[in-house]
């Protein structure tokens, strides 16, 4: 039985950024990465943005750069 983890988006200064219950990375480049999570799908916009951490077993993604948006794109409840 999967065990359900909480969904958390925390941000500071509007340049790091962690996100809880992500399934997988759909894209990314320099100017947005699109976040598979548990919740729906995430696309966070900006610049110079980067995954600096992935770790798809505990279901958690460290990104960093400068933020413009961050938008579910997918929701579910």
């Amino acid at each position: 039985m999967e065990e359900k983890r909480g969904h958390i988006v925390s941000m500071q200064d509007r340049k790091n950024m962690l996100v809880t219950a992500v399934k997988d990375v759909d894209s990314f480049n320099l100017n947005e990465i699109l976040l598979i999570t548990e919740k729906g799908n995430i696309l966070i916009k900006g610049d110079n943005i980067h995954v600096k951490r992935l770790n798809l077993e505990r279901g958690e993604a460290d990104i960093e750069g400068n933020f413009n948006s961050i938008v579910y794109t997918d929701t579910r409840k």
